[in-house]
């Protein structure tokens, strides 16, 4: 082996103990000192199990609030009464709510990671992460980038997903921070399906990547995806840890909340993109390992060494602005697939079989515990 390839492993490693703070599901009419007193009990078990950080769910605060229609825009921006809306978003962090978890993670000495809804004093929306060290001071904020769903109410969908209409993308970025001994990264929840997310943070030097997520296990437009939920979710966290040779701590919210289904499966994945450790509920549950963080510089210096091997000048494609989009190819080949600028492209026609399936599927959840409809 050469002296460039050669992995030192002549030092103490960097061991970061990891706790990945799965929570089950969060009533529509849950308060905050509820849901705060369930993150409080997660931390304390992590400070006895020797955690050094404690990673919390996209949205740890409250329900799911983007399955309902929560204002009276219609298609046009948020409007009319917003109070029930509102109500689901902090205005500071820490605050009246939370300021109870900055004080008792700085007594235990121990680190964390939590999403919520931001609503910024001039009014902005955003799905947000925090990430805060032992000491409580808050290390770095990331503002989730890739935003999925959609912007007004679709009534053919047996719940919403409108997130495009209660949270506004990032322009911030994904950045990396040095914290914990190691250079720390966040995502949330769709931004795990995006290899570019990995990519950029692995190019700062990315160890560990901290992903929030609520995934419901019924995908709307195509229910043929759903019983692969699971395993896109493991997929393309085990691909991203490898392929930039760097730690990712999945942690979901999961269980039936409000008569939705969603995906539990929290997972701490090595950059080896093997799964170390996994949840085995779906309600609250602490998923611990130990993230030896110089375990990175094997795949980094090695198959990944993205200096030597990267090759910037054939991805130009990904990033140029004036790259014909895929829609617009498709369009071109196919015009029935266009859609005319401004408006919102309705329900692609479905196989018979697929329509069967989105029955079965919207059945499954009738008989699921019901809640409000919104």
């Amino acid at each position: 082996m050469s002296a460039r390839s050669a992995v030192d492993v002549s030092h103490e490693p960097r061991e970061l103990w990891v706790g990945a703070a799965q929570l089950g599901p969060i009533a529509r009419d849950a308060t905050r000192a509820d849901v705060v007193e369930r993150l409080l009990d997660l931390l304390r078990r992590g400070a006895r199990y020797g955690c050094d950080l404690i990673v919390f769910p996209e949205l740890a605060l409250t329900t799911f609030f983007p399955r309902w229609i929560l204002d009276e825009g219609g298609e046009g921006p948020i409007a009319g009464d917003t109070a029930e809306l509102d109500s689901y978003y902090e205005t500071e962090v820490p605050g009246p709510s939370t300021q109870v978890l900055f004080d008792e993670a700085k007594r235990l000495g121990v680190g964390f990671c939590l999403g919520y809804a931001e609503l910024t004093p001039d009014g902005h929306r955003y799905n947000t992460y925090v990430l805060v060290d032992s000491t409580s001071r808050i290390v770095a904020k990331y503002r989730k980038v890739h935003i999925p769903g959609h912007e007004a109410h679709e009534p053919w969908r047996r719940f919403q997903h409108l997130e495009r209409r209660y949270f506004e993308e990032s322009s911030d970025g994904f950045g990396v921070h040095d914290a914990f001994g190691g250079r720390v990264g966040m995502a949330i929840c769709n931004d795990r399906r995006w290899p570019e997310t990995y990519r950029v943070m692995g190019l700062q030097g990315a160890e560990i990547i901290l992903i929030g997520y609520n995934t419901p296990l019924d995908y709307a437009p195509d229910p043929s995806q759903n019983p692969l939920q699971a395993f896109h979710n493991h997929l393309v966290m085990q691909a991203g840890a490898y392929q930039n040779g760097t730690w990712v701590v999945g942690v979901a919210k999961g269980g039936i909340e409000e008569g939705v289904e969603s995906l539990a499966q929290t997972a701490i994945i090595a950059p080896s993109g093997q799964i170390v450790a996994q949840a085995t509920s779906i309600g609250d549950e602490l998923v611990t390992a130990r993230c030896d963080l110089d375990m990175c510089d094997r795949y980094k210096s090695t198959l990944f060494d993205f200096d030597r091997y990267r090759r910037p000048e054939m991805y130009s494609i990904i990033t140029d602005p004036t790259t014909r989009s895929l829609a617009e190819s498709r369009a071109r080949a196919r015009p029935e697939f266009a859609t005319p600028a401004g408006t919102q492209r309705a329900p692609v026609p479905v196989p018979d079989d697929v329509a069967d399936l989105r029955a079965r599927s919207a059945a499954h959840l009738d008989d699921a515990r019901p809640g409000p409809t919104g």
